[in-house]
């Protein structure tokens, strides 16, 4: 491990720490996630070790990629169809209270270097309501829904993989901005034969404050930071391969409602090889609380049964169930119940 990067080390006094014996990045030796104790009692911790961890990683943020040209930017489509992307970010959004952290993510993407990406945005809403305040270099599509449906976190990332065109998908919430390395380090592994990839070291949850004070997210001093939090394996942001999330039957459509899915999805992940040594920092937005978030053991009331359920079938009869349901594309109608 260098020195130069040994805050990755950074944990609470009985976690287990796996350290990579040949290169860059740590392996949390625990189930679940679970936050630094530290930054929990002393907040000022988790802005020095934020500070610390950008130096090495860091964020910047802008409007379109450095391979887009501005002049020819006319549409929500990706501006050379010649050229196809190396990776390919996926998000889900419904809203427009958390419009301005998805921008905000975006541009975090749009500053990304050395590959060339696309992005898609899938809205799973009643009516469109964001596609005009997105940037002409995402590509958009709309997943109705009837009015009063809870969003389906699956069925967004389902629809958006479909119709991605790079070898290499991550799956990518609306409110995590990331290191300008972010998807080259994901190609890196990538190339070297991993098909599912896990770079977060640490997510940085960040206090109640305007999003405008976030232009310069290399100023960690002003960042309020409220949790650092440890462990998030499939949630937050996944690195996997297209011909492997087919072949693992793609996200589960049955987890309507908070949270469930990425457990369920790393579980089966792990079907696969798996890059497990992380050494990234993101940061998340802050936002309200999501309702009924943690209501039973860890989450959503309507899922945290299902995620029981499901998660009791081996994992190669989940697999070739989904397979059956639709090798990785979305199915789930997003209709009431007649």
């Amino acid at each position: 491990m260098s020195l130069t990067n040994r805050w990755v080390l950074m944990r609470n006094r009985n976690d287990g720490l796996l350290i990579n014996p040949s290169g860059e990045g740590v392996a949390c030796d625990w189930e679940y996630t679970r936050t630094l104790h530290l930054c929990d009692v002393f907040p000022v911790a988790g802005c020095s070790l934020l500070r610390r961890a950008l130096r090495d990683y860091p964020i910047h943020l802008q409007d379109r990629p450095c391979f887009v040209n501005s002049r020819q930017c006319c549409s929500h489509h990706p501006i050379d169809e010649s050229a196809l992307p190396e990776v390919s970010f996926l998000i889900g959004h419904r809203g427009v209270e958390r419009l301005p952290l998805l921008l905000c993510t975006l541009r975090s993407i749009a500053a990304q270097t050395q590959n060339r990406f696309e992005c898609i945005v899938i809205e799973q809403s009643a009516v469109s309501e964001i596609h005009d305040a997105l940037p002409s270099w995402v590509r958009y599509q709309h997943q109705p829904v009837d009015a009063g449906i809870p969003y389906n976190r699956s069925a967004t990332f389902n629809l958006a993989a479909k119709s991605a065109r790079a070898p290499l998908l991550i799956f990518h919430d609306n409110d995590l901005v990331i290191p300008t390395c972010y998807s080259k380090e994901a190609l890196v592994r990538f190339k070297q034969g991993c098909e599912v990839i896990n770079l977060k070291r640490f997510i940085f949850y960040l206090g109640k404050a305007p999003i405008a004070d976030f232009s310069d997210f290399m100023v960690a001093d002003r960042l309020p930071v409220d949790t650092v939090l440890q462990n998030t394996t499939g949630g937050g942001s996944i690195v996997i391969s297209a011909a492997a999330f087919h072949e693992i039957g793609g996200f589960d459509e049955d987890f309507v409602g908070w949270g469930g899915e990425d457990v369920e999805f790393w579980d089966r992940c792990q079907s696969r090889k798996v890059w497990h040594y992380t050494y990234l920092p993101l940061i998340h937005l802050w936002h309200s609380p999501q309702p009924g978030k943690r209501a039973v053991r860890g989450l959503g009331a309507l899922t945290a049964e299902l995620a029981e359920q499901r998660m009791a079938l081996p994992v190669e009869m989940r697999i070739s169930e989904l397979r059956r349901r639709g090798k990785g594309t979305t199915c789930w109608k997003g209709k009431s119940a007649q």
